[in-house]
C-alpha cells in the first residue's frame, strides 16, 4: 500500500535553494541521492514526520530504493513522490530534475526531442510523456483570477492557432481558437523603457481553448479568470456585449481591420499572441489541438515567471506535488484531459 499524499509546498520556502546556472545546478544535484535529499527537505523543513503515526524519528532507508522512507516506529512506507507527478514512474529522479530546470530556465523552452538528445534517453515517448506531466503539474490548484487593481485595466481577445489541412482541399483549415486575458501595468516613470508601448507592459498571463465565439464560451472565460469590477478592453465583438451586466466596466474598441487602432488600444494582447505563435512554430513546429491545453499551460506558466525564470525551477516541483498527470496511455488515446490555466476546470 503506498503511502498518504502529501502536498509539497516550497514556493514560500526560502530554505530551498534553488540553480542560478548550469554549473550551480550540477554542483547542487550530482546525484540521485541529492535529489531525494532535496525532495525530503521539500516535504519536511524540521525533519521526517511520518504521516501515519505522527513520529518524528529519523526514518529507515533502503539503498536500492531511494524513494521510500520507513517509520522506525508503525514501519509504515512513505513514497517521496506519491502525489507528484513523478509518482509511479521508473525514471530515475536526476532526469526528473534535468527536465524541471531546462523546461524553466531554458528563455526559447525546449522540445521533447531536444530532451532526448541531450540526456541521452533511449526513447522520445520518455522525454515526450515527462514533458507532459511537468506541464500538468504548471496548472497551480486554485489558481486566483487576476485583474482588480485600482489603475489597471485587462485586455481579452481571442485568435485562431493551427494551419492549413493538407490534403482535405484547398482552402480547408483546423484551427483551434484560444481566448487569452492578460494584465496591462503602468511603468514608472523615467525608467529606460518609459517611451515603448506608452511605458504599458504585460503583467499576468491566462489562455484557454474555448469551442467558439459565442457569448457563453467568451463571457464564460471572462468569469472564470478575472475578478469582477476589473476593467476591461476588447475589441468590437458581440460575444462580450454582456460583460457589463456581468460586473465588470467593459471598454469596447471597434478596430474595423485598422492596425493603427488596435496598437493603441489592444496592443499587449496581441503581443501575447505573437509570441505564443512564434514560440509553438518555433520551438515545437506546431503542435495538435488534442495536446494544445498543455502547451498553453506552458506558455503561460513560463510569461508569468519570466522576471524569474530561475525560481521558476523550485516553484515548478511544488505545483507539479499533489497533481494528476497523464499516463502514455492516456496521452496518446485522447483520454487524458489536459488541466487548463484558467480555472476551467480538469
Amino acid at each position: 500500500m503506498r503511502g498518504e499524499v502529501m502536498t509539497i509546498d516550497v514556493l514560500q520556502r526560502d530554505d530551498l535553494l534553488f540553480p542560478h546556472s548550469l554549473l550551480e545546478f550540477q554542483r547542487l544535484f550530482p546525484d540521485e541521492a541529492a535529489c531525494v535529499s532535496y525532495l525530503e527537505r521539500s516535504r519536511w523543513k524540521a525533519g521526517f514526520v511520518c504521516p501515519k503515526c505522527q513520529a518524528s524519528r529519523d526514518p529507515y532507508r533502503f539503498t536500492n530504493r531511494s524513494g521510500i522512507l520507513r517509520c522506525r516506529h508503525c514501519q509504515h512506507n512513505t513514497y517521496l513522490t506519491a502525489g507528484t507527478v513523478m509518482e509511479r514512474s521508473h525514471t530515475p529522479l536526476m532526469v526528473w530534475f534535468w527536465a524541471a530546470y531546462l523546461i524553466t530556465s531554458q528563455t526559447p523552452g525546449m522540445s521533447a526531442l531536444q530532451f532526448q538528445r541531450q540526456l541521452g534517453l533511449s526513447r522520445y515517448e520518455t522525454a515526450f510523456q515527462i514533458f507532459h506531466k511537468l506541464r500538468a503539474g504548471m496548472v497551480r490548484p486554485n489558481q486566483d483570477r487576476i485583474g482588480g487593481r485600482p489603475g489597471e485595466h485587462v485586455e481579452v481577445d481571442e485568435t485562431l492557432v493551427g494551419g492549413r489541412t493538407r490534403g482535405e482541399g484547398r482552402g480547408v483549415y483546423h484551427k483551434s481558437i484560444v481566448a487569452c486575458a492578460v494584465e496591462v501595468c503602468q511603468r514608472k516613470p523615467g525608467t529606460q523603457l518609459d517611451k515603448r508601448k506608452n511605458g504599458r507592459y504585460a503583467g499576468r498571463v491566462r489562455l484557454a481553448l474555448v469551442p467558439d465565439r459565442s457569448a457563453e464560451s467568451l463571457c464564460g472565460f471572462v468569469k472564470k479568470v478575472i475578478i469582477p469590477g476589473t476593467t476591461i478592453i476588447t475589441d468590437g465583438w458581440s460575444g462580450y456585449a454582456n460583460l457589463t451586466k456581468q460586473g465588470y466596466t467593459h471598454m469596447p474598441v471597434a478596430e474595423c481591420g485598422d492596425t493603427q487602432v488596435a496598437e493603441e488600444f489592444l496592443p499587449i494582447i496581441h503581443l501575447v499572441f505573437a509570441n505564443l505563435k512564434t514560440w509553438l512554430l518555433g520551438i515545437h513546429h506546431g503542435v495538435s489541438q488534442q495536446h494544445l491545453q498543455a502547451y498553453l499551460n506552458e506558455f503561460t506558466f513560463r510569461f508569468n515567471r519570466r522576471f524569474y525564470p530561475f525560481n521558476a525551477f523550485r516553484s515548478l516541483l511544488g505545483i507539479a506535488s499533489d497533481a494528476g498527470a497523464p499516463t502514455y496511455g492516456e496521452l496518446y488515446s485522447g483520454e487524458w484531459m489536459h488541466p487548463t490555466c484558467s480555472g476551467l476546470g480538469h
